[in-house]
C-alpha cells in the first residue's frame, strides 16, 4: 500500500471512531433527533456542490424508491437510535455493539441464499455473538432494555443498508446516493426536530454537531472514496476493525467511561468473530463499493 493509502487509512479508521464519542457530547443536551437532522442537514449541505459538479444527484434521484428505503435502514433509523441509545449507554459499549454489524449481515445474507455457511464462518458468528453476549451481559443494565433494543434495530438497518445498495443502487454514483440520502434524511428528520428544538444549545452540543457533520460525515465520506480509489474496496473495509478500538479509546480516556470487563472479553471476541465470519466475502464484495453510513464503516461481506 502507498503511503497515501496508508494515511487515508487510518485517517478513515480514526475519524469513523469518533462519532460515538461526539454523539454521547451531544444528546447531553439535545434531543438526539435534532442531533441527527443536523448531521445530515450540514453533511449533505456540504457535498452538494461536489455532487452537482460531478453531476451524481439526478440517476440517484430518479430511483427514488430504494433511495428511500436505503436512507431509512442506513441513516434515519440507525442515527436516531445510536443517540437514543447514548443517552444512556457508554459511548464505548455502543461503539463496540456495532461492531458487530458483519455477523448480522453475514446471517441475512445467507439465509437469502447469496451466500452458505462453512465451518469458519460458523466458528465466527459463535466467537462474534459470544462477545456481545459478554459485552451486553457483564457492562449494559438489564433494567433499560429500551437502549439495547435500539443498537440491536441499528445492527439490522446497518446490515441490509448495503443490501439494498447492491440489489438497487449499485450502479449509480455513490457520492450522489450518499448526498442524496443525508438530504433526504435532513427532510425526514426536520418536522420532529423543529417540534424539539432546544431554547438555547451549549458550546459543547454544538461543537459535537459541527464535528460529527464536517469531519465525521462530509470529509469522512471524500476520504471514504480516495481510500477506495487508492487501495480497493476489499481493502478499505479493514477499517471496520479499527474503529471500535477508536471508540473505546475515547471514550475511557476523552468522556471517563470505564474499561470493563465485558469490553476485555467482547472487544476481541466480536472482531475475531467478525474477521472469520467475513473473510469468505470480502473479495466477492469488492464488486460494489458504495459505502455504507459511517457508524457502519463499509463493514459489510457483501459489499
Amino acid at each position: 500500500m502507498t503511503r497515501r493509502g496508508w494515511a487515508l487509512f487510518l485517517a478513515m479508521g480514526v475519524i469513523w471512531g469518533v462519532p460515538y464519542a461526539m454523539i454521547r457530547i451531544a444528546v447531553e443536551d439535545l434531543d438526539p433527533i435534532v442531533v441527527a437532522f443536523g448531521r445530515t442537514l450540514i453533511g449533505g449541505l456540504l457535498l452538494l456542490p461536489v455532487a452537482l459538479y460531478a453531476d451524481a444527484l439526478a440517476p440517484v434521484f430518479r430511483r427514488w424508491r430504494p433511495l428511500l428505503l436505503y436512507t431509512l435502514v442506513e441513516i434515519t433509523g440507525p442515527w436516531f437510535l445510536i443517540g437514543y441509545a447514548e443517552t444512556t449507554l457508554h459511548s464505548s459499549t455502543v461503539g463496540l455493539l456495532i461492531a458487530a454489524v458483519p455477523l448480522i449481515a453475514v446471517v441475512i445474507v445467507t439465509v437469502l441464499g447469496h451466500d452458505r455457511f462453512d465451518a469458519s464462518r460458523v466458528v465466527g458468528l459463535l466467537v462474534g455473538f459470544a462477545g456481545v453476549a459478554a459485552l451486553v451481559g457483564l457492562d449494559v443494565d438489564s433494567g433499560n432494555p429500551a437502549a439495547i433494543a435500539a443498537i440491536g434495530l441499528t445492527t439490522v438497518g446497518y446490515a441490509v443498508g448495503p443490501i439494498v445498495i447492491n440489489r438497487a443502487l449499485a450502479d449509480l454514483p455513490p457520492l450522489g446516493v450518499v448526498t442524496a440520502s443525508l438530504l433526504l434524511a435532513a427532510v425526514i428528520y426536520a418536522p420532529f426536530a423543529g417540534w424539539l428544538r432546544p431554547s438555547r444549545i451549549t458550546a459543547d452540543a454544538a461543537w459535537s454537531v459541527l464535528g460529527l457533520a464536517v469531519i465525521c460525515t462530509a470529509v469522512a465520506f471524500l476520504f471514504f472514496f480516495a481510500l477506495i480509489a487508492e487501495v480497493g474496496p476489499a481493502r478499505a473495509t479493514v477499517i471496520t476493525y479499527i474503529n471500535p478500538a477508536v471508540a473505546i479509546l475515547l471514550g475511557v480516556t476523552a468522556l471517563g467511561e470505564p474499561l470493563t470487563a465485558g469490553m476485555a472479553i467482547g472487544f476481541p471476541l466480536v472482531i475475531l468473530g467478525s474477521v472469520l465470519g467475513t473473510a469468505r466475502g470480502r473479495d466477492t464484495a469488492a464488486r460494489a463499493d458504495a459505502p455504507a453510513a459511517p457508524e457502519a464503516a463499509a463493514q459489510l461481506p457483501e459489499r
